[in-house]
């Protein structure tokens, strides 16, 4: 027995020594990959085509990763699920190129983008739009669009489609998960609290469908959206209204037009100029730009690529100047210190701190991308907005896709709030929500008993809670409520009686909030910078983004995963059109938040139903 545990035990080892030792090898050629490598300069070709060819969903801020785990990613050929584009990114490498002679067009490959905040879209759109009135070409090909791609897509002079593809165009839609009968089965006891009318967030826990309320809001939130995408469609691109009717006859009619055959239907509405195949896409981008006998394919580079070539004319930003600094808050609020990709209450109000604290900050733009979170957390960031004010420096808020709940809380302070057309906002309401399973345990023949110095109840999850403690909770909830009224009304300038009219957790577009009084102006970021240098009488400044301060380990490391992402193959092209990955995707959204709540109170401002539309 004692020589079958140690031949165990040395295997055991050798396979631990093994793994430490590739560990070992692979940081030290790393290591000597970066200290040894001669970075080769990055040649823009003359009359080459910048390769538009995003891979995942826009955001306005990356979600934070270990550069070592992403070295290590690429050097084992891991594929990111859930990639992200900065969409400042693509924009700027869009403008850059309008007035760069070596670029000649644009090819836009949307096969990789994923679903994206309509406002984002039209962010990238527009700088297409002034591209082609410089006079340079943009061509869009794709085996297959979806509706958000092919929105991209319709900002081309060219939409080319595979012979045996088809064009997506069916509308927004919502789905929502309920669990009220697994819970009762499960005999877990939701407890619930909420204050609004239409603060839907708690329906999946106590319902099996959706309720009136959240269905009209739901309703009449997506309606908008689509009236909105649909026109700007049609705004850019002459297509049947069988198409954009939303009628199915009229579809099934164009359908049988077609003889059953999706590309030829996309061809003769007007979705689309050509179909080409791959090969014939190929002849006709390499007509257009000439022949890379390197690259044996035509002359181009790719987006990220180009935005680390030297430019034409290279201006190095003023230190001195003065600045208007943009602080970035996307993601989901919770109480702390969080990293990119969240916003933690601590942190988000130490980034708006440091922007107060320079002196050359002369404005403020909040820039949000939330659905909210806790209550708590979003004040500690509203507060940090009131100090901004008090020294004089002008705040805007900015609202990308989403600034509902605590993303409308942290807004409603500021000195203007601009929103997209289709900007999802509002939802000012509030909740507290915990789950308790004494049933359950009871079930099983496990039982809980407590002693207790007073007459509150410990709240836990393994003992009921008396209804005197619920009613307590209940009204705690409706005082939080009604703090974000006279929050929104004093920051508005509106009575706290016609805020609570628009308010009672009810989301709207950008537009209706625009009609409502909750926001300031309709634009997109550039017309928020311009607004905040407005209100600063600035003329002559640059923009600086205000982001966390990193060691010089952290930074060592970012260089060190740069390198390996030039060096080391890619790890291959998320498929986006994975259906099995999309479903999957959107589940893990809709419970992922969850997980997060973290309000020292329990109360939460938080939109459940701001996930982008499909």
């Amino acid at each position: 027995m004692r020589a079958m545990f140690g031949y165990l035990w040395r295997f055991i080892n050798g396979i631990r020594r093994v793994i430490v030792n590739l560990v070992f090898f692979s940081v030290l050629a790393a290591v000597l990959i970066f200290l040894f490598h001669d970075e080769e300069p990055i040649v823009v070709p003359d009359n080459a085509i910048l390769e538009v060819n995003p891979v995942g969903t826009l955001v306005e801020e990356l979600t934070y990763k270990d550069p070592l785990a992403q070295f290590f990613d690429r050097a084992f050929h891991q594929q990111d699920d859930r990639p992200e584009v900065l969409v400042t990114d693509l924009v700027k490498s869009i403008e850059n190129a309008t007035n760069d002679e070596r670029i000649g067009a644009i090819h836009l490959d949307l096969s990789a983008l994923f679903p994206s905040g309509i406002n984002k879209l039209k962010m990238v759109g527009q700088a297409l739009q002034k591209f082609r009135e410089a006079g340079k070409l943009v061509i869009a090909s794709g085996d297959f669009y979806n509706q958000q791609q092919y929105y991209l897509a319709s900002y081309a002079d060219k939409v080319y489609l595979n012979p045996m593809g088809s064009v997506e165009l069916d509308g927004f839609n919502y789905t929502q998960l309920y669990f009220k009968d697994l819970l009762d089965k499960l005999k877990i006891n939701p407890h619930i609290f909420k204050a609004g009318k239409y603060k839907s967030a708690v329906e999946p826990f106590i319902r099996n469908n959706m309720s009136d309320e959240a269905r009209e809001a739901n309703q009449a939130l997506y309606g908008e959206m689509w009236q909105s995408f649909v026109a700007d469609i049609e705004a850019n691109r002459d297509i049947s209204p069988m198409i954009t009717s939303g009628s199915l006859s009229d579809y099934e009619t164009a359908f049988t037009e077609a003889n059953a055959d999706t590309a030829k239907m996309a061809l003769n509405t007007g979705l689309v100029d050509a179909l080409l195949t791959r090969s014939e896409l190929r002849a006709e981008l390499i007509n257009l730009s000439g022949y890379d006998e390197d690259e044996e394919s035509y002359r181009k580079i790719g987006f990220q690529q180009y935005l680390h070539a030297p430019s034409v004319e290279q201006i190095l930003p003023d230190k001195d100047k003065p600045q208007i600094a943009v602080v970035v808050a996307r993601g989901q609020i919770v109480n702390g210190s969080m990293k990119p990709g969240m916003i933690g209450g601590d942190s988000t109000a130490a980034l708006l701190r440091k922007a107060r604290l320079d002196e050359n900050t002369k404005a403020v733009v909040l820039r949000i991308d939330s659905p909210g979170g806790s209550s708590f957390a979003s004040e500690i960031i509203r507060q940090e907005v009131l100090e901004l004010k008090k020294a004089g420096i002008p705040v805007i808020a900015s609202m990308s896709s989403v600034a509902a709940s605590g993303g409308y809380w942290i807004a409603a302070s500021a000195d203007q709030i601009w929103a997209a057309p289709t900007t999802i906002t509002g939802s000012i309401g509030v909740f507290g929500m915990f789950f308790t399973v004494e049933d359950s345990l009871n079930a099983i023949g496990v039982h809980a008993d407590t002693v207790q110095t007073t007459d509150m109840q410990p709240i836990t999850n393994v003992t009921a809670l008396p209804e005197q403690q619920q009613a307590i909770l209940q009204r705690s909830v409706e005082n939080a409520y009604q703090k974000f009224l006279n929050i929104v009304a004093d920051g508005r300038g509106m009575s706290v009686e016609a805020v609570d009219d628009i308010a009672q957790g009810r989301v709207w577009t950008g537009r209706q909030a625009l009609e409502r009084g909750l926001v300031d102006h309709l634009g997109d970021y550039d017309d928020a910078i311009q607004a905040a240098a407005k209100l600063a009488e600035l003329d002559d400044y640059r923009v600086k983004t205000i982001k966390q301060d990193v060691s010089t380990r952290f930074k060592w490391m970012m260089e060190l995963s740069s390198v390996a992402s030039t060096l080391l193959p890619d790890a291959g092209q998320a498929n986006a059109n994975n259906w099995l990955v999309q479903q999957a995707q959107q589940l893990f959204d809709s419970a992922a938040p969850l997980g997060h709540f973290n309000d020292p109170q329990g109360v939460y401002s938080y939109c459940a139903l701001c996930l982008q539309p499909r």
